[in-house]
């Protein structure tokens, strides 16, 4: 039982990260525009962590296997349709199919884990399980994908889960506990509308503000200030709800406000770091999809042993000296980066991916102890769906915003380039897997040439989200260190053990 629903947390938390290592190959095969190729990545995330809390509550009213099921079924449909998709928005529009089946997937796994598991001691050994895999699973996404996209093609990374998924469905079937649910129970269609339009407009303002230039900064801003308006609106309600979508009151406890802090910007600028990082390994440094998973390999690591360490870093030093040197740690591995140009560095590049995994996850599962803590057992499920979102939100926004930065920076770097046709010049301004495919089709001097200055202009953007996700680590652990006490009080959290944790 605690393996099938391992193994699909698993497929969840891989399809976030694995199309990373993927985007050069996507990019050549599909020509996707700079902000058609942030929804492609990012709107997988953006769509699940509206979407968690909505399935959550629909799995106790209806029953939880039934969305297991169905969950398998749509994210089955849905990887057969990205495999294939014939261009951007085809494939765009599966991502969030796929993310839609991963909402109705993921809650539902943690509540039959409850349900399964009933003595604490047990139901903390599979949610520690349940939390590794997770953790794992993100990391070594760009690994799986660059496997399957130096062997196959790029859509291999999307059409491995139908096999795996043909496989795990009778097995649910069977296995999976029947549940019918509590009729009674109330749905709130506002809440679930609110939240989910209101994450997804800011999030296209966020994107179309970067690449419209002037004219179209104007309608993005609107954009993204509705979807402000809409998160407020929704804020408001769950404030006079019985029964809300988010427990929004708990974030008048100081230490619960500060731990989800630490969660949103901590995975924020992980996932938005590992997308960039991993093109820069690809098309600036010249690996294969292959060695460049492999050479990612030290974040995941470390991040596992990160969460091995953790527990004994919080009895030792406490919670707040932990939460802030594992974001400062985080931050002192990116500072090398910025000096980082086209040349070879394996080592340091190495030491500094171990530094950021071990230090976010550090301080990650610091965040977790103080949410869990600063909420009373009465309204630790709530705590929990927060937590939860959270990370999405984190995985989301980061690509989004990151993602738009580099752009904005990157765009106006790419030179006029004799040989090269304006409209061939535009595309390549699109991104560096756009150039890299551009600077292929034009061949000889020219498209050396427009590679060259390519690769100068993004390494500079990267800079720029460097110091941008610096910055934002360098914020979190200040409010941390001055927000925090020094040790959680566990008398609120009773059950943190046995909390539900996503990781990016």
């Amino acid at each position: 039982m605690l393996a099938l629903l391992c193994f699909s947390l698993l497929l969840i938390a891989v399809d976030a990260t694995v199309l990373h290592i993927a985007v050069p190959a996507l990019t050549a095969a599909l020509e996707p525009s700079a902000v058609e190729l942030l929804w492609i990545i990012d709107v997988y995330s953006l769509v699940v962590a509206p979407l968690l809390v909505t399935f959550g509550t629909l799995g106790d009213k209806y029953g939880k296997r039934r969305f297991v099921l169905a969950g398998y079924v749509v994210f089955g449909v849905a990887s057969l349709s990205a495999a294939f998709s014939t261009g951007p928005l085809a494939l765009i529009l599966s991502r969030a199919l796929l993310g839609v089946g991963g909402a109705m997937i993921m809650p539902a796994t943690l509540s039959i884990i409850r349900q399964v598991f009933t003595d604490r001691r047990e139901r903390a050994i599979a949610l520690g399980v349940w939390s590794a895999v997770a953790a794992g699973g993100a990391a070594a996404g760009p690994l799986v994908g660059g496997v399957l996209v130096e062997h196959f093609w790029w859509g291999a990374v999307f059409l491995i889960n139908v096999p795996l998924l043909v496989v795990a469905l009778p097995l649910a079937v069977r296995l999976l506990p029947r549940s019918h649910g509590d009729r009674g129970h109330r749905w709130d269609v506002p809440s679930a509308v609110l939240s989910t339009l209101g994450i997804l407009f800011v999030a296209f303002g966020l994107k179309e503000a970067g690449h419209g230039g002037i004219a179209g900064a104007g309608p993005a801003f609107t954009i993204m200030i509705g979807g402000l308006g809409l998160l407020v609106w929704f804020t408001a309600r769950q404030r006079r709800l019985s029964r809300p979508f988010l427990d929004i009151g708990l974030f008048a406890q100081r230490g619960f406000a500060v731990g989800v802090l630490c969660v949103l910007l901590s995975v924020f600028a992980l996932v938005g770091l590992e997308l960039m990082l991993a093109q820069y390994l690809q098309l600036v440094l010249g690996d294969s999809p292959l060695r460049a998973g492999a050479r990612m390999l030290p974040l995941m690591i470390a991040a596992i042993a990160g969460g091995l360490c953790a527990a004994h870093l919080l009895q030792r030093f406490g919670l707040r000296a932990t939460m802030t040197g594992g974001l400062a740690l985080a931050g002192l591995a990116l500072a090398p980066t910025l000096a980082w140009g086209a040349e070879q560095h394996p080592v340091m590049l190495g030491v500094c991916f171990a530094g950021i995994g071990f230090g976010v996850e550090v301080a990650l599962l610091a965040a977790s102890d103080t949410i869990m803590a600063s909420a009373p057992e009465s309204r630790a499920g709530g705590a929990a769906a927060i937590e939860e979102t959270a990370y999405e939100l984190g995985a989301g926004l980061g690509v989004a915003v990151l993602g738009t930065v580099t752009t904005i920076v990157y765009a106006p770097g790419v030179a006029a380039v004799p040989g090269v046709a304006p409209a061939a010049l535009g595309q390549a301004r699109e991104s560096l897997a756009s150039a890299a495919h551009v600077a292929r089709e034009v061949g000889g001097p020219a498209g050396a040439s427009l590679m060259e200055g390519a690769r100068t202009a993004f390494v500079t953007a990267l800079h720029s989200t460097v110091l941008v996700s610096v910055a934002l680590l360098a914020v979190t652990a200040v409010a941390a260190a001055v927000l925090l006490p020094r040790r959680s009080s566990t008398a609120a959290g009773a059950e943190a053990p046995g909390h539900e944790r996503v990781s990016a």
